[in-house]
C-alpha cells in the first residue's frame, strides 16, 4: 500500500500538462486560494450560486472545493438539511437542501465557526457537483467520486483523485 510522505508525487500520478495542476502537488494541511473566475451553480434553470470571487480549498489528492460568498447564495432556495461533519482542518459542516426537495437530500455545505486557519471561509457554501451543475468559467464541473467528496474536477486538475477506484489505501 502507497503511503504520502508530503514530499513528492506519487508515481502513478497523473503528469499535469502546460495550464494544468496535479492535486498530488496541493498542500495537506489544506491551502486556500481565491479565485476570480465566474463560478455559477443551478438546479434545473434557477441559479443557487453565481460570483466571481470564491475561495478554492486545495488539499492533496483531492480536486479542489469552490466556497461561494454569502452574498452570492440564492437563500430563499435553500434550506438547512439534517447532520453535520467534522473535518480534521475545518471544524464542524452544516448541511442545505433545496427547499422543494421533500426528502431534504445535502447538496452543500458551510461552516459557520471554521478552525482560526479556515476562518476566511465561515459563512461561504460549497455545493455537490453530483448534485447541481456547477460551471466554472463556463466549463462544467465533474463530481468527484466517492458521494461523500464534494471535490469540483475541471479541465484543469488532474489526480487520480481520492474517492476514485483503488484508492481507498490513500
Amino acid at each position: 500500500m502507497w503511503k504520502f510522505d508530503g514530499n513528492q508525487r506519487p508515481s502513478f500520478a497523473v503528469e499535469p500538462l502546460p495550464g494544468q495542476e496535479s492535486v498530488w502537488d496541493y498542500p495537506r494541511p489544506p491551502a486556500i486560494e481565491a479565485d476570480y473566475r465566474r463560478v455559477v451553480v443551478r438546479d434545473g434553470e434557477n441559479v443557487i450560486a453565481e460570483s466571481g470571487t470564491c475561495l478554492r480549498i486545495l488539499e492533496t489528492a483531492s480536486p479542489p472545493t469552490f466556497y461561494l460568498p454569502p452574498q452570492a447564495i440564492e437563500w430563499s432556495l435553500l434550506m438547512p438539511a439534517t447532520g453535520q461533519s467534522y473535518c480534521e482542518w475545518k471544524g464542524i459542516a452544516r448541511y442545505w437542501a433545496l427547499k422543494h426537495d421533500t426528502a431534504r437530500r445535502a447538496i452543500g455545505w458551510s461552516y459557520d465557526d471554521p478552525s482560526e486557519e479556515f476562518a476566511q471561509i465561515a459563512g461561504h457554501l460549497s455545493f455537490y457537483p453530483d448534485r447541481l451543475t456547477c460551471l466554472v468559467a463556463g466549463e462544467s464541473v465533474q463530481a468527484q467520486a466517492g458521494g461523500f467528496y464534494g471535490g469540483w474536477i475541471t479541465s484543469e486538475v488532474v489526480g487520480p483523485f481520492k474517492g476514485d477506484h483503488a484508492s481507498s489505501g490513500w
